[in-house]
């Protein structure tokens, strides 16, 4: 009885504690994992950082990529393409932060938004750094992430080569 107490135990928090919070301005939202999307076209990590959070009015995407310009920004209308084919367009709020090493942006969704994205995983994202170019600087244009955990997969592969983003946002609200 008590190695099944203490199995429960383990569960309940390793549920609880594989939660993650986004914190914007001060402000803490009950939030994804971070998704690391594939990006063959943005060179610089061929990595962007995906997550989304659940606000009072609906939800909130940070993307996130390394940089060597801390002045360039992840700027202008962002897609989210869904499994279903549609899309949603994100409009820029001129929210963002900036370090070092990376740009970070937040995007907002309306409830609407969010309940399609609890029901079709997202496949792929389109968005624009802005900036200015020279040498040994990071990359400025139109990007394209797409939902892949590696560059390489097998069909003898046992577990998916996507992020199940449906099913952690549909955790969001549980």
């Amino acid at each position: 009885m008590n190695m099944r107490l203490l199995l429960l135990f383990f569960l309940i928090h390793f549920s609880v504690s594989s939660q993650e919070m986004m914190t914007v301005k001060n402000k803490q939202f009950k939030g994804t994992g971070v998704w690391n999307f594939i990006s063959t076209n943005y060179t610089l990590g061929g990595e962007v950082q995906l997550q989304l959070a659940k606000t009072e009015n609906g939800g909130l995407l940070k993307l996130s990529v390394v940089t060597t310009n801390p002045k360039s920004m992840i700027a202008g209308t962002v897609y989210v393409y869904l499994s279903d084919n549609s899309f949603i367009s994100c409009i820029d709020k001129g929210q963002f932060e900036n370090t070092e090493n990376s740009l970070s942006s937040y995007f907002n969704f309306t409830a609407a938004e969010m309940n399609k994205l609890k029901k079709h995983n997202i496949t792929s994202i389109r968005f624009n750094i802005k900036g200015t170019s020279g040498n040994f600087a990071n990359q400025i244009g139109n990007f394209t992430a797409v939902n892949k955990k590696s560059y390489y997969s097998s069909r003898y592969q046992n577990t998916p080569n996507i992020f199940e983003t449906a099913k952690e946002i549909n955790n969001l609200y549980q």
